[in-house]
């Protein structure tokens, strides 16, 4: 749950984004820099937080009074060498964070740091991760919570697409550009199993309104709804406008999450009232027009 510091939206003096080369990172600066927002948009290029000098770097370009959002990780994290890394780079952004007495830190998770269960999960579900992507997430929250001592919001989202998604996972975002170049889908087993998306646009405004009002707890961003991936790659058929096959394939191992994972949005809507996640069709005709702007 989120607990709010500001009573109403208040802009930070300046918002620090690092990882502003990412998906949603990227998408966050382009928000903050429509609302009028100072904005500070760090990306390697500016601070390697795997040099050996990171943690200085950084530090000194971080000013008393920012709000700073942590979106920068090496992701998925596939491997023990990536894990490291990440590590690594979670060390760099801690380290510089206590240097400075910023005014609030917002860090992006992910919802692979919860186990899984037959039922919606909230924020309270057990972190229990099965995958080093997931292991990698939690051990950075709880160097966050550990070694921060200024106001510290946690954003969880689940499965993110859009137009400009750079990673083309399986799901929303590669069906559509299949679908798009009238390329033929092929699905793990027959798409059964059932998942949350989640648009872009809603994490980065969910982000967006966390820094408004320096909000701080946990919140996960999931629709509440859940889709098979059959309907999603149908789904991407339609909005193409091309003739595509969409078939099933043998699966090569277990269903990821037994084939269902849902969440409970009450906590978002608690948080703030009058939000609403954008319902996957929409979200998809969106993405399509994302990718073509």
């Amino acid at each position: 749950m989120l607990k709010h510091l500001n009573s109403s939206a208040i802009a930070p003096t300046r918002v620090v984004v690092i990882g502003a080369a990412g998906f949603i990172g990227g998408a966050l600066v382009d928000r903050l820099t429509q609302a009028g927002i100072k904005t500070l948009a760090l990306r390697r290029a500016d601070v390697d937080l795997l040099a050996a000098d990171a943690a200085d770097r950084l530090a000194g370009v971080l000013a008393e009074g920012d709000a700073v959002f942590c979106a920068a990780a090496m992701a998925p994290c596939k491997n023990s060498v990536m894990l490291r890394d990440n590590m690594t780079m979670a060390a760099a952004m801690v380290s510089a964070l206590g240097r400075v007495p910023v005014a609030h830190v917002v860090n992006l998770s992910s919802d692979a740091i919860y186990g899984d269960v037959a039922e919606p999960m909230s924020e309270e579900a057990w972190a229990a991760p099965s995958s080093l992507h997931g292991a990698m997430h939690l051990a950075r929250e709880l160097m966050f919570k550990a070694e921060i001592s200024v106001p510290l919001a946690i954003l969880r989202p689940t499965l993110v697409y859009g137009g400009r998604d750079p990673h083309n996972g399986y799901g929303p975002n590669q069906f559509r550009r299949k679908a798009n170049r009238g390329e033929e889908i092929v699905l793990f087993g027959e798409g059964e199993e059932r998942r949350d998306h989640v648009f872009v646009d809603d994490v980065v405004d969910l982000a967006f309104r966390i820094l408004m009002q320096r909000s701080t707890g946990e919140l996960n961003a999931a629709t509440g709804t859940v889709t098979s991936f059959r309907d999603i790659a149908d789904l991407a058929v339609r909005l193409s406008g091309q003739t595509v096959s969409v078939k099933g394939s043998q699966r090569k191992g277990p269903m990821p999450h037994n084939g269902y994972r849902a969440f409970d949005p009450a906590a978002t809507l608690a948080a703030f009232p009058d939000f609403h996640y954008t319902a996957l069709a929409d979200g998809m005709a969106a993405a399509q027009r994302q990718e073509f702007r």
